[in-house]
């Protein structure tokens, strides 16, 4: 019998105890900054209609959906929570490129109150390790796609290896053994997917909401003895041919685990509301502006990136849009001296100085440039109309894996996030719940603090 590799891969990740200090620390901190970024992500437009649709859904209220003031089936939770999320693009990147936390996270908490619910044990210390064997799941697929560079990407990332790396989290917490995790892995294969055109879109957090739902239901279905083809992995019309053809490399699934990857390479921490790779152009844009002392009459704005066309966008068509613009991005930061949520509304995005801007504003795609995240680098040159030059280069935002920063940035960011929007009380319970230890924390207690 010939090599089974979707079996391997599940015996390699269930095999893994995920347990040591380092893999806490990190996980906890990734706990942290999605539950805050979601908590603000919740009351945008994409999250709230499907929490509408789920309101009219009969089902049983088992899960907290974030900031929308009611419960729902743990399935339909995971989906709205991975959304509010990821759609305010603020939670941390991944190396290969690919967005981890929403289409892993939001299915562990949902299925964990239900846990809670049953036997009443705390499931904060499951959870952390389940996320971090997820974390592991998608790096591994993303390096077996071959598409290490945006411009090689044909469908987006989360969609693809989402509903896999969520599947095998949430096994993890259903306790399924081999042949149910085989199972599961083969049935969220049939269920990958997402367009690129739909980057820029509210169906972009779709994705990464329905990658975690998706996950979540093949963990569950495969614990009621539903099947799937034994080998959707490797198998000649299976997961790794249909989508990367002859780039699809099974040994990355298979290599022995040395270091995880939540330790290494990490997560890249995002201090920007917008795609990774603006926060290249954002970070030149603020050195130009500092230099010169601020905004001042400004002739032409040139940008350099690598190779990436879908953030190549010169009149976004909304604030949302312009998350995934270079040109946007740049005009802001030179124009505001910062980056934060409101850059993205519509209001700002349409404001008279931002469109003069914008229509003075270059851009050049240089096919030299590596387009990997910790290869690229991104340059920005302003003219000013009195002839002044002033150019600077980002090889590394701040928080990235060669300019790391330390755990209480992120817990400020969470503190600017969460501690107004919920109001004293709240922010009390919140705090006080996610500081517990690991093997005691609630996360009942937790999602309660959110809802």
């Amino acid at each position: 019998m010939g090599q089974n590799l979707t079996r391997e891969f599940a015996i390699e990740l269930q095999s893994w105890s995920a347990k040591n200090a380092g893999l806490d620390a990190v996980a906890r901190l990734l706990l942290l900054d999605g539950l805050a970024v979601a908590r603000v992500g919740a009351v945008e437009p994409g999250p709230r209609l499907v929490g509408k649709l789920a309101r009219q859904q009969d089902s049983h209220p088992a899960s907290v959906v974030i900031g929308q003031g009611f419960s729902t089936a743990p399935a339909q939770a995971a989906q709205i929570n991975g959304m509010a999320m990821h759609v305010l693009d603020y939670e941390p990147m991944w190396n290969p490129p690919n967005h981890a936390l929403s289409t892993i996270l939001p299915g562990l908490l949902a299925l964990a109150q239900v846990r809670e619910s049953e036997d009443a044990a705390p499931q904060g210390a499951r959870v952390l390790r389940a996320l971090c064997k997820g974390i592991e799941a998608q790096g591994r697929l993303r390096l077996a796609s071959g598409q290490l560079e945006p411009k090689d990407l044909t469908l987006h990332p989360p969609g693809v290896v989402g509903p896999i790396a969520a599947a095998v989290a949430c096994g993890d917490l259903l306790d399924l053994d081999q042949d149910q995790l085989v199972m599961a892995i083969g049935i969220a294969a049939s269920r990958a997917g997402g367009v690129l055109a739909n980057v820029g879109s509210m169906t972009k957090a779709l994705h990464c909401g329905d990658a975690c739902r998706s996950g979540l239901e093949a963990a569950a279905m495969a614990l009621s003895g539903f099947t799937a083809d034994g080998d959707a992995l490797g198998g000649p019309r299976g997961y790794g041919q249909a989508y990367f053809g002859d780039h699809f490399d099974p040994a990355a699934l298979l290599a022995p685990l040395v270091t995880p990857r939540v330790l290494d390479p990490g997560p890249a921490w995002k201090l920007f509301p917008s795609q990774y790779a603006t926060h290249f152009a954002i970070t030149a844009a603020l050195d130009c502006r500092t230099a010169m002392g601020g905004a001042a009459s400004i002739r032409e704005v040139k940008i350099t990136t690598p190779v990436m066309p879908y953030i190549d966008r010169p009149n976004p068509n909304s604030g949302l849009d312009g998350k995934f613009s270079y040109q946007y991005c740049v005009v802001a930061a030179l124009l505001d001296g910062r980056i934060n949520l409101a850059t993205f509304s519509d209001h700002r995005r349409f404001s008279a100085d931002v469109g003069a801007l914008l229509g003075r504003t270059v851009l050049s795609q240089n096919s030299a440039i590596s387009g990997r995240f910790d290869a690229m680098h991104v340059d920005v040159s302003v003219m000013l109309v009195d002839g002044t030059q002033t150019e600077r280069r980002c090889a590394a935002p701040l928080g990235s894996w060669s300019r790391p920063i330390e755990p209480i940035i992120i817990e400020a960011k969470a503190h600017d996030l969460l501690d107004g929007l919920l109001g004293e009380q709240r922010a009390d319970a919140f705090w006080c719940a996610i500081a517990m230890p690991s093997d005691v924390l609630r996360v009942s207690d937790l999602m309660r603090s959110l809802a």
